[in-house]
């Protein structure tokens, strides 16, 4: 189904929900006509209908305004909706699936879907990135899954409060398709999963094995060239010249030892040279180089480590170790507790996810990472990264950064009391929920530069102040 035909299916289910309520007629009329009688008259599939017309609604009519990937990407959001509706009355009239390969089989349609959505993000980065990374799909629980989302849906946020209305009110609405939408309409008809129909119905259909194919009838291999005799002592002639290192010991061999080297007499000695001595003059002295590139090759340096293998494991049940993870935008530490750590070391363009408290989380030698946790006991600490973005969603008593360049920080309404600490550090943007409007970020700056004022027998720090336009 392409995509004009699916926003038309969507604005009809909407037409007959709409006439259905002002005729006073059952909503169970006014459902689709392709879906079987017992489907189209089943409570949760109703809620579903409505639940779908009203939230997809007014997220399709936000993209509509600003068009192009963006409307694109919400239209793939949208099928992947239906695909799950047509998912939902087909599980009540199958049996429940005996083994993990017949589910996959059954849930095809709707990861297809998802692959087609994720397609859109690989490759160079394209316009509208955090729009199309916003579009993270609902697996097993929906919060999990948006809060993976919002990291993104956040940014789009902070990026277009100022700048265009459309792109704010197409963030909320995707944010209040899940949360409540989706959410809730889970808790209330879905809380334990899909619902299957009864153990005699009809069974899951499998899919055709490939049929395999006969082996190539390979051809003999050629004959071995006769070989020399074991213990020949004369090595087998060739017509052709040596080649390679072969060559070079031949010519070598064939020549003295000392043919072409040059003499050297008394005056070319370094002893009896009058333009050499041991004493460094200050006119021959290199120039010393530029502060802000001295500054930058210590900084790059720093940062250079040694690739290992990638780790993704709890060590010894106190540790989780995340070492040398690339281009991974999925990772999750889901079953954790207060007492353990979590250490991300030498990792590139990858998203960690932190679901639940642990005692202290560590970012080392990282670059363009980002990292989604709930609640820390002691400490969250960046070390040594460069381009890192944190979102704390509960609380952290203190925030560490060190000599990082570039770090963004989400704190939620309960991490605001955080100790934020920094060193050797640049660009520290912090993010802090508005008070005024619900769902907007306000930017705050962290000071890097400072100026330092003796005064009474001590000196007195401050951050320096520009002002002007």
């Amino acid at each position: 189904m392409d995509a004009a035909a699916l926003v038309e299916r969507l604005e009809a289910a909407v037409a007959r929900l709409e006439a259905a309520v002002a005729s006073g007629a059952s909503l169970s009329s006014a459902a689709p006509r392709d879906l079987d009688v017992p489907a189209a008259s089943d409570p949760a599939i109703v809620a579903y209908d409505e639940f779908v017309a009203e939230a997809l609604g007014r997220l399709t009519a936000a993209a509509e305004k600003i068009g192009g990937k963006v409307l694109d990407v919400t239209k793939v959001l949208a099928e992947a909706f239906t695909v799950a509706k047509d998912l939902l009355v087909q599980a009540k009239q199958l049996q429940k699936p005996a083994s993990m390969a017949d589910a996959q089989d059954f849930f095809k349609p709707l990861n297809d879907v998802i692959t087609k959505a994720n397609a859109m993000t690989e490759g160079r980065r394209p316009d509208y990135f955090n729009h199309l990374k916003s579009m993270s799909f609902p697996t097993a629980h929906v919060e999990e899954s948006w809060q993976m989302a919002e990291f993104y849906n956040n940014k789009v946020l902070v990026e277009y409060r100022n700048k265009d209305p459309d792109h704010v009110e197409w963030a909320k609405a995707l944010k209040d398709l899940y949360i409540p939408g989706l959410r809730d309409y889970v808790k209330k008809h879905y809380p334990l999963g899909p619902v299957w129909g009864p153990a005699g119905g009809v069974s899951q259909p499998k899919a055709a094995a490939p049929t395999p194919k006969a082996p190539a009838v390979k051809p003999p291999p050629p004959p071995a060239p006769p070989s020399a005799p074991l213990f020949s002592t004369e090595s087998p002639k060739t017509s052709q010249p040596k080649q390679g290192m072969s060559a070079v010991f031949q010519e070598i061999s064939s020549k003295p030892v000392t043919a072409g080297l040059r003499k050297v007499t008394d005056d070319m000695k370094t002893k009896n040279r009058a333009d050499r001595s041991g004493v460094v003059s200050n006119t021959t002295a290199t120039p010393a180089a530029a502060p802000e590139k001295t500054e930058k090759t210590a900084r790059a340096g720093s940062f250079s480590f040694k690739s290992g293998p990638p780790k993704l494991e709890l060590l010894m049940g106190r540790k989780w170790v995340v070492e040398n993870q690339v281009g991974k935008k999925t990772l999750a530490i889901d079953d954790c507790d207060s007492k353990q750590s979590v250490y991300v070391y030498g990792c590139k363009d990858s998203v960690l996810q932190v679901n639940g408290k642990v005692n202290n989380i560590t970012v080392d030698k990282c670059t363009k990472v980002g990292i989604v946790f709930k609640d820390v006991v002691a400490a969250f600490e960046v070390v040594n990264c460069n381009g890192v973005e944190v979102q704390c969603q509960g609380t952290a008593p203190t925030i560490s950064i060190d000599n990082t360049s570039g770090c963004q920080l989400y704190l939620s309404k309960d991490s605001l009391g955080a100790s934020i600490t920094s060193a050797k550090s640049s660009e520290i943007n912090v993010m802090v929920p508005s008070g005024v409007t619900d769902g907007d970020w306000v930017e705050h700056a962290l000071p890097q530069q400072y100026i330092h004022n003796f005064k009474d027998g001590q000196f007195i720090t401050l951050p320096v102040s520009h002002s002007g336009a």
